[in-house]
């Protein structure tokens, strides 16, 4: 399959950007024990990695600016936004299951 073979350089952007991600939802919703940082981070930086460039390409289309963005940075892009979207999303589920847990102990 011609086409097919990962570039070296794509995977170490895809990685900061996952990790970028991770880090700048700990400035916005840091996590309440250290089992649940673990957790975020690892789906933020998997999420990251597997979804950064069809998530890129989406909101590099979706804002209009394709055309003034390099492959590199709709791919950085795309990972942090994957990355953080994985950590707000885990974050909200764990607080909302702790509310429901409280809920019924009490």
């Amino acid at each position: 399959m011609q086409g097919m073979e990962p570039e070296p350089a794509w995977l170490a952007v895809r990685i900061a950007g996952a990790v970028a991600g991770a880090l700048v939802s700990l400035v916005y919703m840091m996590p309440k024990s250290a089992r649940e940082a673990v957790a975020r981070a690892i789906a933020g930086v998997i999420s990251g990695l597997v979804f950064g460039a069809p998530a890129g390409a989406a909101l590099a289309g979706w804002m209009g600016v394709s055309e003034a963005m390099s492959p590199d940075e709709i791919l950085l892009s795309g990972s942090a936004a994957a990355s953080l979207s994985a950590w707000w999303a885990l974050g909200a589920l764990a607080r909302i299951a702790a509310r429901a847990g409280r809920g019924r102990d009490g």
